[in-house]
C-alpha cells in the first residue's frame, strides 16, 4: 500500500506539471501564426487589454542619466549626439566637470544604480493608475540595459550597475499586475558597423544583419514583453530594417496579447499604435494611439530644466483626459537619476494622476469615444517678450496655450541706431510675416513640412525669408509680427542687418513696448483653442469631464437625452437636477458643496439613460 500510494502521488505530481504544458501547447496550436506580410500583419486585431489600458509609464534611464544635462528644450538622452556634433553647452559642461580627456563611454562606470529598487518603482507606477510600463532597453547610444552579448563591455551587467536592469524591472512590474513593454532603438549613433546619421543611410545592411536583428531577438526572446516600442527608423525603409520579419516573429512568439508601435520605417504605414510625441494629440481614428511625452521638456532627466518646464498635476490630468476623449491614451515618461531614484517631483505628479483616477477611473479605463469628443473655447496668453528668438521644439509658449495650432502677434516699436537700409530676415516653423512702419516687408505665411514623430532634436525645417526697408537712426518705428504654428515644431527668429550692423537677432535693447516708454521688448498675444469639457462613454453611460469647476451650472451642448436620464458627480453623493434648453443640457450644481467633493483638477459628471 505504501509503495502504491507513493507511486500514485508521484504520478499525480507529474501530471500536475504536465497539464499546464499541454494546455500551453494547445493554446499555441490554436493561435494564428502571422507571416512577414504587411497585409497579414495589419489584419491582426489590437489586443483589447491595450485599448482599455489608456495609461502607460515610459522610462528613459541609462548612461545619459549620469550627466543628465542639455539645453532647456533638448532631450537629455541625446547627450552623446550633442558631443558628436560639437554642441557647445554639452562639450563645455563635460570638460569643466569631468576633464579634457573624458569621453561618453567613461560615464558608464559612474552609472551605479545603487538606489534602484524595482519593486518600489512598480508600486509607484501602479499607484499612478498605469496599466503598463515601457522601459528603454537600449537608446540611440547603444548601451544595453540587460546582459547583451552583442554589446560587450557596453551593457549593464558588465559595466556600471553589474545588474540585469531589464530583467529586474520586468519581474517587479509583472508581479504588480502590470504589463511590461520594451523600447528598442533600431539604430545606434556610434556603432562601428554603421554610425547612424553619420554614415550613408543606405549602408546600414551590415549593422542590421550582424548586430540589430540578433540583438533584437536576444532581447525579445529573453523577456517576451507585451509591448514593443521601436524607434530611430526615420532614414531607412521597413524593408531595410526587416521590420515585417521581426514583427511577425514577435507576434508568433508572444501571442495575441502582443502589440507594437508605428515606428518601423517607410513602407510600414498603417502598422502599430500611433505615437504622437510632445503634441496636443490627434483626432480619433481607426488605430489606437498614445501621446508620448515627459513631465518636463525632456525624456531623460535634464538637471538644467526649470520648474516651469514641468506640468502641474492639473496639466497632467487635463492632457490625459483630452487624449482619452479623442480615442487615445498617454504614455507619460519619468527620467530617473543615475542612482535609480525617481525625482520626488515626478513621483508626486504620478501620484496626483493616480489619486484622480481612483475617483474617476470608470470614465477612463475601457472607455470609447462618444459622438463628440468635447467642448472647446478660445484662450489667450498676454505678456511682454524680450525679442523674437525661440525654439520650443514641440512645446508652446505656456499655459493655457496648447502645443499645436496656436498663433502669436507681437506689437511694439523698433529703434535703429543708424540711418541706412536694413535687411530683416525671419526663420520660422511655421508661418510668419513682418510689418515695419505699417509696410509688409516679409510674408512667409505657409506651413513647414512635418517630420517623423521621434525626429525631434534633428528638426531643420525652418524656412527663411528676407525683406528690406530704409530707417532713420534714433527714431522709433511701429513693428508688427504675426506667427502661426500648426503641427510639431515651433520656432521663430527675427534678424536684421545693415551696412553698419552685422546680421544678428533684433535685441531687446532696440525694441520697445510703446512709442515713448522705456520698457524694452514687445507686447505679445498668444491664442489657441482649449478643450475644457471631454466626453467618453463606457458600459452604456456617457461621461462629461469638466476641466473647470462649473459654479452654479454645467452647460453641455449635446442632443437631448431621454427624460429618464440621471446625472451624478463621481466622488459626490446624490443625483443632480438638470433641464434641456435651446440645444443645451444644463446641469444644476448650485447646491453642490465643494468641500464635499472628492478629488480636484477635473470633475466627471455621469449621465445614465442618455
Amino acid at each position: 500500500m505504501h509503495t502504491k500510494s507513493a507511486f500514485s502521488s508521484a504520478k499525480i505530481f507529474s501530471l500536475s506539471l504536465l497539464l499546464p504544458l499541454l494546455f500551453a501547447a494547445h493554446a499555441n496550436a490554436q493561435q494564428k501564426q502571422y507571416s512577414a506580410d504587411w497585409d497579414d500583419l495589419k489584419s491582426r486585431p489590437y489586443p483589447q487589454w491595450f485599448k482599455d489600458a489608456k495609461l502607460g509609464i515610459f522610462i528613459h534611464w541609462g548612461v545619459y542619466s549620469v550627466p543628465a544635462y542639455s539645453n532647456k528644450e533638448d532631450y537629455a538622452e541625446w547627450y552623446l549626439r550633442g558631443l558628436m556634433l560639437g554642441d557647445s553647452l554639452r562639450t563645455s559642461y563635460m570638460k569643466t566637470h569631468f576633464g579634457e580627456d573624458f569621453e561618453y563611454r567613461d560615464f558608464a562606470p559612474l552609472f551605479k544604480t545603487r538606489l534602484f529598487y524595482p519593486d518600489e518603482w512598480a508600486d509607484i507606477f501602479k499607484r499612478a493608475g498605469a496599466k503598463y510600463v515601457m522601459m528603454v532597453s537600449k537608446h540611440h547610444d547603444g548601451y544595453a540595459m540587460w546582459p547583451s552579448k552583442y554589446a560587450p563591455k557596453w551593457n549593464s551587467m558588465e559595466v556600471g550597475p553589474k545588474r540585469d536592469l531589464v530583467g529586474e524591472l520586468t519581474k517587479s512590474v509583472r508581479k504588480a499586475g502590470l504589463r511590461m513593454g520594451l523600447y528598442y532603438s533600431l539604430p545606434e549613433w556610434n556603432n562601428p558597423l554603421h554610425r547612424w546619421d553619420t554614415d550613408p543611410h543606405r549602408n546600414i545592411k551590415p549593422y542590421v544583419d550582424q548586430h540589430m536583428i540578433p540583438q533584437f531577438k536576444e532581447l525579445i526572446g529573453t523577456y517576451k514583453p507585451d509591448l514593443i516600442f521601436s524607434d530611430g527608423e526615420w532614414f531607412n525603409t521597413a524593408e531595410e530594417w526587416h521590420s515585417a520579419e521581426l514583427i511577425s516573429w514577435y507576434f508568433n512568439l508572444v501571442g495575441d496579447d502582443a502589440v507594437v508601435n508605428d515606428r518601423w520605417g517607410s513602407g510600414s504605414k498603417g502598422m502599430g499604435f500611433l505615437t504622437p510625441e510632445y503634441s496636443s494629440g490627434i483626432p480619433a481614428n481607426d488605430r489606437p494611439w498614445a501621446e508620448v511625452r515627459g513631465l518636463g521638456r525632456s525624456f531623460g532627466l535634464n538637471r538644467f530644466e526649470k520648474l516651469d518646464a514641468y506640468m502641474s498635476g492639473e496639466d497632467l490630468v487635463h492632457l490625459f483626459v483630452t487624449a482619452v476623449a479623442h480615442g487615445g491614451g498617454l504614455m507619460i515618461n519619468v527620467g530617473p537619476k543615475s542612482d535609480g531614484q525617481i525625482p520626488l517631483l515626478q513621483q508626486e505628479r504620478l501620484i496626483q494622476l493616480g489619486d484622480w483616477l481612483k475617483i474617476n477611473g470608470e470614465a477612463i479605463y475601457g472607455s470609447t469615444i462618444w459622438s463628440k469628443s468635447g467642448e472647446e473655447k478660445d484662450v489667450e496668453l498676454r505678456r511682454v517678450d524680450a525679442n523674437i528668438d525661440f525654439n520650443w521644439v514641440r512645446n508652446g509658449p505656456g499655459s493655457p496655450i496648447k502645443e499645436d495650432e496656436f498663433t502669436a502677434i507681437w506689437t511694439g516699436f523698433i529703434a535703429p541706431e543708424f540711418s541706412e537700409e536694413y535687411q530683416f530676415e525671419v526663420q520660422a516653423d511655421d508661418g510668419i510675416r513682418v510689418w515695419v512702419n505699417d509696410q509688409l516687408i516679409i510674408n512667409n505665411w505657409k506651413n513647414a513640412p512635418e517630420g517623423a514623430n521621434g525626429f525631434v532634436m534633428g528638426n531643420t525645417a525652418n524656412a527663411s525669408q528676407t525683406g528690406k526697408i530704409r530707417l532713420n537712426g534714433g527714431q522709433r518705428y511701429k513693428l508688427r509680427v504675426e506667427y502661426f504654428e500648426r503641427k510639431q515644431n515651433a520656432s521663430a527668429r527675427l534678424f536684421w542687418s545693415s551696412g553698419s550692423l552685422e546680421k544678428q537677432i533684433v535685441r531687446s535693447s532696440r525694441l520697445f513696448t510703446s512709442s515713448t516708454g522705456v520698457e524694452n521688448g514687445l507686447n505679445v498675444v498668444y491664442r489657441s483653442k482649449k478643450q475644457h469639457i471631454a466626453y467618453t462613454q463606457n458600459n452604456g453611460n456617457v461621461y462629461a469631464i469638466s476641466m473647470e469647476w462649473p459654479d452654479g451650472q454645467l452647460v453641455l451642448k449635446v442632443d437631448k437625452p431621454g427624460t429618464d436620464a440621471e446625472i451624478s458627480l463621481l466622488g459626490y453623493e446624490g443625483k443632480l437636477p438638470w433641464r434641456y434648453v435651446n440645444g443645451s443640457m444644463i446641469i444644476d450644481t448650485s447646491n453642490v458643496k465643494y468641500s464635499k467633493i472628492q478629488g480636484q483638477y477635473a470633475w466627471t459628471f455621469k449621465i445614465t439613460g442618455f
